[in-house]
Protein backbone atom coordinates (compact mmCIF):
# COMPACT_ATOMS: atom_id res chain seq x y z
CA UNK A 1 0.00 0.00 0.00
CA UNK A 2 2.89 2.34 0.84
CA UNK A 3 4.63 1.54 -2.42
CA UNK A 4 1.44 2.21 -4.40
CA UNK A 5 0.97 5.61 -2.71
CA UNK A 6 4.59 6.49 -3.42
CA UNK A 7 4.20 5.55 -7.09
CA UNK A 8 1.09 7.73 -7.40
CA UNK A 9 2.90 10.73 -5.94
CA UNK A 10 5.82 10.07 -8.26
CA UNK A 11 3.49 9.93 -11.28
CA UNK A 12 1.84 13.22 -10.26
CA UNK A 13 5.21 14.96 -9.90
CA UNK A 14 5.95 16.53 -13.30
CA UNK A 15 9.66 16.57 -12.55
CA UNK A 16 9.63 12.77 -12.53
CA UNK A 17 7.97 12.47 -15.94
CA UNK A 18 10.16 11.11 -18.79
CA UNK A 19 11.82 13.85 -20.79
CA UNK A 20 10.98 16.65 -18.33
CA UNK A 21 14.62 17.66 -17.80
CA UNK A 22 15.36 17.70 -21.53
CA UNK A 23 12.26 19.80 -22.32
CA UNK A 24 13.09 22.24 -19.51
CA UNK A 25 16.67 22.65 -20.75
CA UNK A 26 15.46 23.19 -24.33
CA UNK A 27 12.98 25.84 -23.21
CA UNK A 28 15.61 27.63 -21.14
CA UNK A 29 18.00 27.57 -24.10
CA UNK A 30 15.44 29.01 -26.51
CA UNK A 31 14.49 31.73 -24.02
CA UNK A 32 17.93 32.85 -22.90
CA UNK A 33 20.38 31.98 -25.68
CA UNK A 34 19.32 35.02 -27.81
CA UNK A 35 19.79 37.30 -24.79
CA UNK A 36 23.26 35.89 -24.16
CA UNK A 37 24.18 36.45 -27.81
CA UNK A 38 22.89 40.03 -27.60
CA UNK A 39 24.97 40.80 -24.51
CA UNK A 40 28.13 39.11 -25.82
CA UNK A 41 28.10 40.87 -29.19
CA UNK A 42 27.46 44.24 -27.55
CA UNK A 43 31.13 44.00 -26.49
CA UNK A 44 32.34 43.07 -29.99
CA UNK A 45 34.77 45.53 -31.55
CA UNK A 46 33.69 44.52 -35.04
CA UNK A 47 30.66 46.25 -36.57
CA UNK A 48 29.29 42.85 -37.57
CA UNK A 49 26.83 41.29 -35.14
CA UNK A 50 27.66 37.74 -36.25
CA UNK A 51 31.48 37.73 -36.40
CA UNK A 52 33.50 38.16 -33.22
CA UNK A 53 36.90 39.89 -33.34
CA UNK A 54 37.89 41.26 -29.93
CA UNK A 55 36.45 42.60 -26.67
CA UNK A 56 35.71 46.33 -26.66
CA UNK A 57 33.53 49.03 -25.08
CA UNK A 58 33.48 50.87 -28.40
CA UNK A 59 29.75 50.61 -28.96
CA UNK A 60 28.86 51.62 -25.42
CA UNK A 61 30.92 54.78 -25.89
CA UNK A 62 29.17 55.36 -29.22
CA UNK A 63 25.77 54.90 -27.61
CA UNK A 64 26.54 57.39 -24.83
CA UNK A 65 27.74 59.88 -27.43
CA UNK A 66 24.66 59.51 -29.64
CA UNK A 67 22.34 62.52 -29.29
CA UNK A 68 19.37 60.54 -30.58
CA UNK A 69 19.80 57.88 -27.91
CA UNK A 70 20.27 60.46 -25.15
CA UNK A 71 17.15 62.38 -26.17
CA UNK A 72 15.08 59.19 -26.46
CA UNK A 73 16.32 58.02 -23.05
CA UNK A 74 15.38 61.36 -21.48
CA UNK A 75 11.86 61.15 -22.94
CA UNK A 76 11.51 57.56 -21.75
CA UNK A 77 12.51 58.43 -18.19
CA UNK A 78 10.24 61.48 -18.11
CA UNK A 79 7.23 59.47 -19.26
CA UNK A 80 8.05 56.49 -17.02
CA UNK A 81 8.57 58.70 -13.94
CA UNK A 82 5.26 60.51 -14.51
CA UNK A 83 3.38 57.27 -15.16
CA UNK A 84 4.93 55.58 -12.13
CA UNK A 85 4.14 58.40 -9.73
CA UNK A 86 0.49 58.80 -10.65
CA UNK A 87 -0.24 55.12 -11.32
CA UNK A 88 1.03 54.26 -7.83
CA UNK A 89 -1.21 56.91 -6.28
CA UNK A 90 -4.30 55.67 -8.13
CA UNK A 91 -3.39 52.02 -7.53
CA UNK A 92 -2.96 52.63 -3.80
CA UNK A 93 -6.35 54.34 -3.61
CA UNK A 94 -7.95 51.47 -5.53
CA UNK A 95 -6.26 48.85 -3.35
CA UNK A 96 -7.45 50.55 -0.17
CA UNK A 97 -10.98 50.82 -1.55
CA UNK A 98 -11.10 47.11 -2.41
CA UNK A 99 -9.38 45.67 0.68
CA UNK A 100 -10.15 48.01 3.59
CA UNK A 101 -13.93 48.13 3.06
CA UNK A 102 -16.64 45.50 3.61
CA UNK A 103 -17.63 43.44 0.60
CA UNK A 104 -19.98 45.38 -1.64
CA UNK A 105 -22.11 44.71 -4.69
CA UNK A 106 -20.07 45.10 -7.84
CA UNK A 107 -16.73 44.34 -6.18
CA UNK A 108 -15.89 41.73 -8.81
CA UNK A 109 -16.75 44.23 -11.54
CA UNK A 110 -14.43 46.75 -9.86
CA UNK A 111 -11.57 44.22 -9.97
CA UNK A 112 -12.26 43.61 -13.66
CA UNK A 113 -12.29 47.32 -14.48
CA UNK A 114 -9.03 47.97 -12.63
CA UNK A 115 -7.32 45.03 -14.35
CA UNK A 116 -8.85 45.75 -17.77
CA UNK A 117 -5.51 46.70 -19.43
CA UNK A 118 -4.19 43.24 -18.51
CA UNK A 119 -7.09 41.41 -20.15
CA UNK A 120 -7.59 43.45 -23.31
CA UNK A 121 -4.97 43.04 -26.08
CA UNK A 122 -2.53 45.94 -25.93
CA UNK A 123 -3.05 46.81 -29.59
CA UNK A 124 -6.78 47.27 -28.90
CA UNK A 125 -5.99 49.55 -25.95
CA UNK A 126 -3.55 51.50 -28.11
CA UNK A 127 -6.02 52.01 -30.97
CA UNK A 128 -8.81 53.01 -28.56
CA UNK A 129 -6.50 55.45 -26.78
CA UNK A 130 -5.36 56.93 -30.08
CA UNK A 131 -8.96 57.49 -31.21
CA UNK A 132 -9.97 59.00 -27.88
CA UNK A 133 -7.00 61.37 -27.78
CA UNK A 134 -7.61 62.38 -31.41
CA UNK A 135 -11.11 63.55 -30.40
CA UNK A 136 -9.72 65.44 -27.40
CA UNK A 137 -7.08 67.16 -29.53
CA UNK A 138 -9.68 68.26 -32.06
CA UNK A 139 -12.03 69.58 -29.36
CA UNK A 140 -9.44 71.30 -27.19
CA UNK A 141 -6.61 72.06 -29.61
CA UNK A 142 -4.16 70.92 -26.93
CA UNK A 143 -1.22 68.77 -28.01
CA UNK A 144 1.98 67.61 -26.39
CA UNK A 145 3.63 64.79 -24.52
CA UNK A 146 0.96 64.87 -21.81
CA UNK A 147 -1.22 62.50 -23.82
CA UNK A 148 1.54 59.90 -23.89
CA UNK A 149 2.10 60.30 -20.15
CA UNK A 150 -1.59 59.84 -19.41
CA UNK A 151 -1.77 56.77 -21.66
CA UNK A 152 1.19 55.18 -19.86
CA UNK A 153 -0.28 56.06 -16.46
CA UNK A 154 -3.59 54.34 -17.19
CA UNK A 155 -1.84 51.29 -18.63
CA UNK A 156 0.48 50.98 -15.60
CA UNK A 157 -2.23 51.21 -12.92
CA UNK A 158 -3.07 47.47 -12.82
CA UNK A 159 0.64 46.55 -12.70
CA UNK A 160 1.09 48.77 -9.64
CA UNK A 161 -2.24 47.65 -8.17
CA UNK A 162 -1.39 43.94 -7.97
CA UNK A 163 1.57 44.07 -5.51
CA UNK A 164 -0.02 46.89 -3.48
CA UNK A 165 -3.25 44.96 -3.06
CA UNK A 166 -1.34 41.76 -2.26
CA UNK A 167 0.59 43.62 0.42
CA UNK A 168 -2.60 45.00 1.96
CA UNK A 169 -4.23 41.58 2.04
CA UNK A 170 -1.20 40.10 3.83
CA UNK A 171 -0.96 42.88 6.42
CA UNK A 172 -2.13 42.20 9.96
CA UNK A 173 -5.09 44.43 10.85
CA UNK A 174 -4.36 44.35 14.59
CA UNK A 175 -2.05 47.40 14.50
CA UNK A 176 -4.58 49.49 12.58
CA UNK A 177 -7.35 48.39 14.93
CA UNK A 178 -5.19 49.22 17.95
CA UNK A 179 -4.52 52.71 16.60
CA UNK A 180 -8.25 53.22 16.00
CA UNK A 181 -8.96 52.06 19.57
CA UNK A 182 -6.56 54.77 20.77
CA UNK A 183 -8.80 57.36 19.06
CA UNK A 184 -6.57 57.94 16.04
CA UNK A 185 -8.48 59.35 13.08
CA UNK A 186 -8.64 57.24 9.88
CA UNK A 187 -6.20 59.62 8.17
CA UNK A 188 -3.76 59.39 11.07
CA UNK A 189 -4.04 55.60 11.10
CA UNK A 190 -3.17 55.58 7.41
CA UNK A 191 -0.16 57.89 7.71
CA UNK A 192 1.29 56.43 10.92
CA UNK A 193 0.42 52.73 10.59
CA UNK A 194 -0.90 51.59 7.21
CA UNK A 195 1.45 53.55 4.93
CA UNK A 196 4.73 52.51 6.63
CA UNK A 197 3.66 48.87 6.50
CA UNK A 198 2.50 49.28 2.91
CA UNK A 199 5.75 50.85 1.62
CA UNK A 200 7.32 47.55 0.41
CA UNK A 201 4.24 46.92 -1.73
CA UNK A 202 4.24 50.50 -2.99
CA UNK A 203 7.91 50.31 -3.94
CA UNK A 204 7.34 46.97 -5.66
CA UNK A 205 4.37 48.36 -7.58
CA UNK A 206 6.32 51.48 -8.53
CA UNK A 207 9.24 49.48 -9.90
CA UNK A 208 6.95 47.20 -11.86
CA UNK A 209 5.06 50.18 -13.31
CA UNK A 210 8.33 51.93 -14.19
CA UNK A 211 9.65 48.89 -16.05
CA UNK A 212 6.37 48.41 -17.92
CA UNK A 213 6.31 52.05 -19.00
CA UNK A 214 9.98 52.09 -19.92
CA UNK A 215 9.67 48.98 -22.10
CA UNK A 216 6.34 49.78 -23.77
CA UNK A 217 6.28 49.89 -27.57
CA UNK A 218 2.75 49.40 -28.92
CA UNK A 219 0.92 52.16 -27.04
CA UNK A 220 3.85 54.54 -27.45
CA UNK A 221 4.11 53.83 -31.16
CA UNK A 222 0.48 54.82 -31.75
CA UNK A 223 0.06 57.64 -29.23
CA UNK A 224 3.43 59.45 -29.34
CA UNK A 225 3.64 62.58 -31.44
CA UNK A 226 6.57 64.35 -33.11
CA UNK A 227 9.55 64.75 -30.81
CA UNK A 228 8.18 62.18 -28.35
CA UNK A 229 10.37 59.26 -29.38
CA UNK A 230 11.11 56.95 -26.46
CA UNK A 231 14.09 54.61 -26.27
CA UNK A 232 12.22 51.44 -27.39
CA UNK A 233 10.76 53.33 -30.37
CA UNK A 234 14.21 54.67 -31.26
CA UNK A 235 15.65 51.15 -31.12
CA UNK A 236 12.80 49.86 -33.30
CA UNK A 237 13.49 52.56 -35.88
CA UNK A 238 17.21 51.80 -35.95
CA UNK A 239 16.62 48.05 -36.33
CA UNK A 240 14.73 48.71 -39.56
CA UNK A 241 18.01 50.02 -40.96
CA UNK A 242 19.92 46.98 -39.75
CA UNK A 243 21.09 45.70 -36.38
CA UNK A 244 24.39 47.18 -35.17
CA UNK A 245 26.46 46.55 -32.02
CA UNK A 246 25.40 50.03 -30.87
CA UNK A 247 21.80 48.82 -30.66
CA UNK A 248 23.06 45.72 -28.86
CA UNK A 249 24.78 47.95 -26.30
CA UNK A 250 21.66 50.06 -25.69
CA UNK A 251 19.53 46.92 -25.41
CA UNK A 252 21.98 45.41 -22.93
CA UNK A 253 21.85 48.52 -20.75
CA UNK A 254 18.05 48.48 -20.89
CA UNK A 255 18.08 44.78 -20.01
CA UNK A 256 20.39 45.42 -17.06
CA UNK A 257 18.16 48.19 -15.73
CA UNK A 258 15.08 45.99 -16.11
CA UNK A 259 16.77 43.10 -14.27
CA UNK A 260 17.69 45.40 -11.38
CA UNK A 261 14.11 46.58 -10.99
CA UNK A 262 12.66 43.09 -11.36
CA UNK A 263 15.09 41.73 -8.75
CA UNK A 264 14.19 44.48 -6.31
CA UNK A 265 10.50 43.82 -7.01
CA UNK A 266 11.01 40.13 -6.24
CA UNK A 267 12.71 40.76 -2.87
CA UNK A 268 10.23 43.46 -1.85
CA UNK A 269 7.35 41.24 -2.85
CA UNK A 270 8.64 38.47 -0.56
CA UNK A 271 8.84 40.79 2.45
CA UNK A 272 5.99 40.21 4.87
CA UNK A 273 4.59 42.05 7.87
Amino acid sequence: MVDLSFRRRRMQDLRKQPGFDQIAIACMFVLYAPIVVLVVFSFNDNRSVVRWTEFSFRWYAAAFGNDGIRNATLVSFQVAAFATFFSVIFATMAALATTRTPAFRGQTAAYAIINQPLMVPEIVTAVATLSFFAILKRLTGVTGIGYLMVAHTVFCIPFAYMPIRARLEDMNLSLEQAAADLYATPLRVFWRVTLPLLLPGIFAGAMLAFVVSLDDVIITLLVAGPGETTLPIYILGQIRRGITPEINAVSTLLLGLTLIFVTLFFFLGRKRT
